[in-house]
């Protein structure tokens, strides 16, 4: 069974671990890497969250991360392949289905990169709609205590409807 999901709220903590992190993932990965950027709910200042660090990488081609692969293993992140996300690479620090950090590795400036950018800085910038994200969340992971995949199905049109706005804006 998985580890029930847990729903915390906004901690100062969390852009602080954040830091830390980057400090780590730039000495190990030096010219490599074009941008760390803190990513998902932990990074918006008054969002509830599962108290998991999201961290992206942007780097000019993909192919250049099968040799982080060792170089992460010395801090504790591990590699989990997903074949259904072609377009990320994906790391993993803390246990399965209850880590700490997780890692997301796109090609800088492409399509997944922007996403992620776009939907943060979204929300930062439109209160009501962070305020529904945060109630959201809330709801699913009450409704889907034992079931992340759901949860992160269920958050899904929503984050699409987001991004289209933005887009739009």
């Amino acid at each position: 069974m998985d580890k029930e999901i847990t729903i915390e709220e906004y901690n100062s903590n969390w852009s602080k671990q954040f830091v830390e992190e980057k400090v780590k993932l730039e000495e190990i990965l030096a010219d490599n890497v074009i941008s760390i950027e803190h990513i998902g709910s932990t990074s918006i200042v008054g969002l509830a969250a599962k108290p998991i660090i999201d961290i992206a990488i942007g780097v000019n081609d993909l192919d250049v991360v099968d040799k982080f692969i060792d170089p992460l293993k010395q801090i504790e992140y591990e590699f989990v392949y997903h074949r259904e996300f072609p377009e990320r690479r994906f790391f993993r620090k803390g246990q399965w289905r209850a880590g700490t950090h997780h890692l997301h590795i796109y090609q800088f400036g492409g399509e997944e990169w922007n996403n992620q950018i776009l939907f943060r800085e979204y929300l930062i910038n439109n209160p009501v709609v962070l305020m529904e994200y945060h109630q959201l969340k809330l709801d699913l992971a009450r409704n889907y205590r034992f079931d992340r995949v759901a949860y992160t199905e269920n958050k899904a049109p929503f984050i699409q409807k987001v991004l289209l706005e933005a887009k739009e804006e």
